[in-house]
């Protein structure tokens, strides 16, 4: 594979941000059809390789698998321009949709967008997560450990993020040769330890500084992607600090959900809310920058030990508890998507239309908006930001 240059990183994540819908599965598929299938910028083992790591780092997924390919494609300067450029069309549209929402004291018809597309976003995590399964899952014992990730984010209704240490330590196990005489290699050490987050104290009690370090702390300590981030920040916008009430939440995470590019953008939604445009960049700053710092350090270890049974393995065990955990959240997604009959239908004729049809993410959203727009008012469901 030839490097690529820093121009087409940036051309290629400026267009994905801008019409990439679907959150993070979808993203991932979308950049393993055309990046792997369709350009040839990296392989199926870069892309495993690529979306493992990812997976088994705090921090959001989507984001991560693009600083990782950007890594690979341009390098160290690569990294910091492909992941950038893919975060900038989404932070300019949420910060304008917070400014309109700010001004116009809310946006009612978001509501009926969110109660059409909901259901078409769960479909295209599913559509993706079947993509994902068909690249990497290679045997019943990486089923058996998706089973059990699965059965986990069901039962606790929340991501554990040591579950994908411990499914990559089973990974060793089962595929390594940690019981051969071979000791695990140094990267593996970086790997399954807890890498140290560092605490910032703020110098003022401004309230950038407090959004500043809240976003650190989620971008740095909640394992997955956005879909998964949720339940961190409800608990910290909502109950502990009151930033948000339960409505605001809601909307900030369905205007995640349903513009392009990675669902924790939400952070720039909220961050608007709480301060205005500054809050809104301090708020993006703090959520994506660990996942910079941690794919640069993760990124070379694994590209100088991939070779190594070892880690291998613990890829392996990592990639199956992304499928079985990705699965799990849309579960507990489908629980706040899915309410009647009509929903029901939007997320089964969605997931055929995937399976049978090359359609366009941007296409399907943009269809179920239009649904959403004309039989919300008619059926005025009342389960939709109530759950």
């Amino acid at each position: 594979m030839r490097k690529g240059t820093i121009g087409e990183l940036v051309r290629y994540f400026l267009r994905l941000g801008t019409v990439g819908f679907g959150g993070p599965v979808a993203l991932v598929g979308q950049m393993e059809r055309e990046l792997v299938a369709g350009r040839g910028w990296l392989t199926r083992d870069e892309m495993r390789e690529a979306i493992a790591i990812s997976q088994s780092l705090p921090g959001p997924l989507a984001i991560q698998v693009g600083i990782f390919i950007s890594y690979l494609r341009g390098g160290f300067w690569g990294a910091w321009a492909g992941g950038w450029a893919f975060i900038l069309p989404n932070f300019l549209i949420v910060a304008a949709l917070g400014a309109l929402y700010v001004h116009f004291g809310g946006l009612s018809w978001m509501t009926a967008i969110f109660y059409g597309v909901s259901p078409a976003v769960i479909a295209l995590i599913l559509h993706s997560c079947w993509r994902l399964a068909k690249l990497g899952m290679e045997d019943y014992f990486q089923w058996l450990i998706a089973a059990v990730a699965f059965g986990i984010t069901v039962a606790l209704e929340a991501e554990v993020a040591v579950l994908f240490i411990g499914a990559g330590i089973a990974g060793i196990l089962y595929y390594g040769s940690l019981f051969r005489g071979n000791a695990p290699p140094a990267a593996l050490a970086v790997l399954a330890a807890p890498l140290p987050v560092g605490t910032m104290q703020p110098v003022t009690a401004g309230m950038l500084t407090k959004l500043g370090i809240f976003f650190l702390k989620a971008g740095s300590l909640t394992f997955g992607s956005g879909l998964v981030i949720v339940p961190f920040l409800e608990k910290g916008l909502v109950q502990e600090t009151g930033w948000l009430d339960p409505h605001q939440f809601l909307v900030a995470v369905a205007i995640g959900m349903l513009s392009p590019g990675p669902v924790v953008i939400t952070a720039t939604f909220v961050g608007y809310l709480v301060a205005g445009f500054w809050g809104s960049l301090v708020s993006t700053i703090g959520i994506f920058l660990p996942s910079f710092l941690l794919i640069l350090v993760a990124a070379p270890i694994l590209r100088r030990h991939r070779a190594n049974p070892n880690v291998q393995g613990f890829i392996k065990g990592a990639y199956a508890a992304a499928i079985g955990t990705i699965l799990g959240a849309c579960i507990l997604l489908g629980r706040i998507a899915i309410g009647d009959w009509l929903t029901a239908l939007i997320g089964i004729a969605s997931l055929a239309v995937l399976f049978r049809f090359k359609v366009s993410n941007p296409a399907l959203v943009g269809a179920t908006a239009v649904i959403g727009l004309i039989a919300f008012p008619v059926l005025q469901p009342a389960w939709v930001f109530v759950r």
